[in-house]
């Protein structure tokens, strides 16, 4: 008996084995969207270098592990929080708000991560002010943040709007002759840059690290999804997709320029003002698509965003949302206990402020109604 009980139980292990290593090899894509919690949060974070910024309605929050081991917070308002703005969160022009939003506040929250994920190894402290807390300066001031944040804009234009524009007018020609053809060579360019540049950066050990963060943001929003206590071990088991990831709505802005830059009439401008075929024409074009910028954001933003993440079980949005989602094989890594813990203290300061914000709202109709 003793010998077939341990046969027995041996059997179930294998069993329980075979049956972890199939749901290990169950993909990454349709668990993001079978396991896809109840609770849809409009929380959403950035990975950082050695952290995370986690942003709601009302505050952002950064976590960074410094390099003693401890996890530093840090947080700040939201102007676009306040309720006399609310026509920021307006259909379409929300869109815009949150791409201009996100790049300011990732430039600042990426300064604040510097500032304490790294020791400057040329200065030592004296022994008798190493153990005195002394408060960081920051890495960049106002100005080198806003210098900094104009130089990423203008390369960012130059490599995934004129570049694609200017190989696409010597592959297919004027873009007044070939129009259909121009945009979607000029929108298949600009993707294949943007995913190389990907790929690129990927294989930089710090990068690497950073990706790991951001499987930690998707891990810790899963786990709040589902309603779950926020801890490692529940987060841990999530997947590292997600499918309201930024990730999948820069893939959509891409593949909406196509549409939006085939059905506006530069032709007619062209034709109107008499612009020559050659440089002047392709910086007219390179123009208009700069301009429409913020068109393609807001109509990108409620097609991932707000159509497609509050249906995921919708085929069509599996559709829509696939080149995103893969996307993410190569911006998120599975992370370590370690940076879901950063992740987690992230979530839970912007979650505490929404916490006080509501509870603030019937105190305040209370006492209005008490001086009426």
């Amino acid at each position: 008996m003793h010998r077939g009980g341990t046969v027995i139980e041996a059997q179930n292990m294998e069993t329980q084995q075979m049956a972890e290593e199939q749901a290990k090899k169950k993909s990454e894509l349709s668990r993001a969207f079978s396991e896809d919690g109840e609770l849809k949060t409009h929380v959403g974070g950035q990975a950082l270098l050695e952290g995370i910024m986690m942003r709601g309605k009302f505050n952002w929050a950064v976590a960074v592990r410094e390099p003693e081991g401890t996890i530093y917070t840090e947080e700040h308002d939201l102007a676009s929080g306040k309720k006399k703005n609310g026509w920021l969160y307006w259909p379409f022009v929300r869109g815009c708000r949150a791409f201009v939003e996100s790049l300011a506040l990732g430039y600042k929250a990426l300064s604040i991560a510097a500032e304490h994920a790294f020791v400057d190894e040329d200065e030592e402290p004296p022994a008798q002010e190493a153990l005195e807390p002394k408060e960081k300066q920051p890495l960049l001031d106002d100005k080198a943040m806003m210098l900094s944040m104009v130089l990423g804009l203008v390369l960012g234009v130059v490599l995934f709007i004129v570049a694609p524009a200017f190989v696409t007018n010597l592959i297919v020609g004027e873009y007044d002759d070939k129009t259909l053809a121009w945009n979607i060579v000029d929108g298949i360019l600009r993707i294949a840059i943007f995913v190389f540049y990907i790929w690129l950066i990927g294989r930089m050990e710090d990068i690497k690290r950073m990706f790991g963060y951001h499987g930690a943001e998707h891990k810790t929003i899963h786990c709040f999804e589902h309603g779950l206590p926020l801890t490692p071990e529940n987060a841990r088991s999530f997947p590292r997709l997600h499918v309201r990831c930024g990730t999948a709505f820069l893939i959509m802005v891409m593949i909406i320029a196509i549409f939006v830059y085939t059905i506006t009439p530069i032709g007619v401008l062209i034709d109107a003002w008499g612009v020559p075929d050659g440089p002047l024409k392709l910086a007219l074009v390179i123009l208009v698509r700069i301009v429409l910028m913020p068109v393609i954001a807001g109509v990108s933003y409620e097609i991932t965003v707000k159509w497609a993440g509050s249906h995921p079980d919708n085929p069509l949005v599996k559709v829509v949302l696939w080149p995103g989602m893969q996307m993410q094989r190569l911006t998120t890594r599975e992370p370590d206990d370690g940076q879901i813990e950063c992740a987690i203290a992230a979530m839970e300061l912007v979650l505490a402020r929404e916490e006080r914000e509501e509870a603030a709202v019937p105190e305040t109709a209370a006492a209005l109604a008490v001086s009426q």
